[in-house]
């Protein structure tokens, strides 16, 4: 098939993912929290606004906003504005919720940021402000996969069609010799896309020999006896990458600024006590992440997948343009017009208030 067929069929299997995420769960599911974020006694709405939608993942890589939810950060920093947040399951169908308006503001990977800005002909989002860094690992069946050269020949799970790990590992494939047919998965290594949640059970059962995943499916996957054989952040220039992005709806951000820079004091107040409290922030995730999901990670998994995650306010926008190039030439993507992704301003605000240095677009801000 000729690179821009499949690139076509790769827009048209991508645009078409929201829809099947969103029969599982809907817009989101409405996080669930103890009191801990109720609004203070005299605190007056932002803009005059009731409340301020939020959208994040239930995945360690997405700590900020589990940590400032489950901390009360952003309702602090919001006054009387209420933080309404939703957990969603996959960057697609938050993405889609984005579209939609049923979320204002959302913590997502730089994956689907991109998608949903090129599919919108810039017109949608906008990325506001950097989470997470690192936290993305290759675990592999330690039987079977002894080196890198190992992995030619097997089957090797990632989250989605498309999705930032999938890229990542198709990337790096090629930089190996491989070929994979990046819509199929088939080739010199079986890409099998598998949800996040059965990862670690399609590991165990041995339908798949290892998988290319974010925390903490990563280290669940070593709780059932597999090995990491590459740490993604040894890929990159001093071990940086980005994997989580807080993005907005350029319209919410043009009517409503003030929320905006409200939720990113959030936000920088929230990163400042997980750095600072490490092992009190990895408790506070597991509590948001029992509430949303029902279940608490074990120590077992929980320990090593947060040690393994860096958490910042520099979106690192020059890692972003590098994803990009690399869905490119996986042949995911046409190359895109990323100019105006960026619009760091607020952030570069609220930094300047906190005595912090401003963080850079890359080249890449709002036009």
């Amino acid at each position: 098939m000729p690179v821009s067929s499949a690139v076509r069929r790769g827009f048209a299997v991508i645009a078409a993912l929201p829809l099947l995420t969103l029969a599982a769960c809907g817009y989101g599911s409405q996080a669930k929290d103890d009191g801990t974020a109720q609004v203070a006694a005299g605190a007056k709405k932002i803009d005059g606004l009731d409340s301020v939608r939020i959208g994040y993942f239930g995945n360690l890589t997405h700590g900020t906003a589990l940590v400032g939810v489950q901390k009360g950060f952003f309702q602090k920093a919001l006054g009387a504005t209420e933080v309404q947040p939703a957990v969603f399951n996959a960057g697609p169908s938050e993405i889609e919720a984005l579209n939609s308006q049923s979320i204002d503001i959302g913590w997502i990977g730089p994956s689907p940021a991109i998608n949903g800005y090129v599919k919108s002909n810039g017109k949608n989002l906008r990325i506001i402000g950097g989470s997470a860094s690192g936290g993305v690992k290759l675990v592999v069946n330690p039987d079977k996969i002894k080196s890198l050269k190992d992995v030619k020949g097997k089957r090797i799970a990632t989250p989605q069609l498309g999705n930032t790990q999938d890229v990542a590992f198709l990337n790096w494939a090629a930089e190996q010799g491989w070929k994979i047919d990046p819509m199929s998965g088939k080739g010199d290594v079986t890409v099998v896309r598998s949800d996040n949640k059965v990862t670690p059970d399609a590991y165990k059962s041995g339908s798949v020999d290892g998988a290319w995943v974010p925390e903490p499916t990563a280290s669940k996957m070593v709780a059932e006896g597999g090995r990491v054989l590459l740490d993604e952040a040894s890929l990159w220039p001093e071990k940086k990458f980005v994997i989580t992005n807080i993005i907005v709806r350029q319209d919410f951000l043009k009517e409503h600024p003030k929320v905006v820079e409200a939720v990113l004091k959030g936000s920088l107040e929230t990163n400042r006590w997980i750095n600072a409290n490490p092992d009190a922030a990895k408790e506070a995730a597991n509590k948001q992440v029992e509430q949303d999901s029902g279940k608490a990670l074990p120590a077992e998994v929980l320990d090593p997948a947060w040690k393994s995650m860096r958490f910042t306010d520099d979106p690192l926008a020059s890692t972003l343009s590098t994803e990009a190039e690399h869905a490119v030439k996986a042949g995911l993507l046409e190359k895109p017009d990323l100019k105006g992704i960026y619009d760091l301003a607020p952030l570069n605000k609220v930094l300047k208030a906190e005595g912090e240095p401003a963080v850079d677009d890359a080249g890449l801000g709002a036009k």
